[in-house]
C-alpha cells in the first residue's frame, strides 16, 4: 500500500461485481488521457460467522480469490485500454478503510455502486458512501451497468 514516487494514480476498488468493473473500466480510461497510473485494489477479509470467524476450510483461501478474480478484471478491461497502466494489488482488510487509506495521494478513487438502496445500505454499509465522506482525493462513483449517468463525482 505504498505510493509509487510522484506518478499519478488513481485508485479503483474492484471486487468482481459489474459495477466494480464498470469503475475500472472508466479508470482505465481516464488513465489513458492523463497518463496516470491505475492501481486496481481487491480487498479481501476471512468470512464471519455470526460474529466469530468461521474454521478455515481446506483448500479456502479468499486472498488467493480475490487475486484470481482482480486479474480476470484487469484482463477484461485491458483489451478495451492497452495503453492503461492497471497495476493490481490485494490487500487484507476492510474496503472501506483501505481504500481511504490508499486514496492519500491519489488523484481519484473510483469505486462502484451496487445500487442495493437505501435500506440494505443503511444495514450493510456502503463502501462507496463511505469512500466520499472519507477519502483524501476527489472520488467517483460509477453505477453499475444499464443505468443511466454512469459515473457521479463527489468530493
Amino acid at each position: 500500500m505504498s505510493t509509487v514516487g510522484s506518478e499519478h494514480r488513481i485508485v479503483v476498488g474492484v471486487d468482481g461485481s459489474p459495477s466494480s468493473i464498470a469503475a475500472l473500466a472508466w479508470a482505465a480510461e481516464q488513465a489513458e488521457r492523463t497518463g496516470a497510473v491505475v492501481e486496481a485494489t481487491a480487498v479481501w477479509q476471512w468470512p464471519a460467522n455470526y460474529g466469530s470467524p468461521l474454521v478455515a476450510m481446506s483448500g479456502l483461501d479468499p486472498g488467493q480469490e480475490a487475486s484470481s478474480s482482480l486479474e480476470r478484471c484487469i484482463t477484461e478491461v485491458a483489451r478495451d485500454h492497452p495503453q492503461a497502466v492497471i497495476k493490481a494489488q490485494v490487500v487484507q482488510g476492510v474496503a472501506s478503510q483501505v481504500l481511504v487509506q490508499l486514496s492519500r495521494g491519489a488523484d481519484l478513487l473510483v469505486v462502484g455502486t451496487r445500487g442495493h438502496g437505501e435500506l440494505v445500505g443503511a444495514l450493510i454499509g456502503s463502501v462507496s458512501e463511505h469512500c466520499a465522506a472519507h477519502a483524501t482525493c476527489p472520488v467517483v462513483v460509477v453505477k453499475r451497468p444499464g443505468h443511466h449517468d454512469e459515473a457521479r463525482a463527489a468530493s
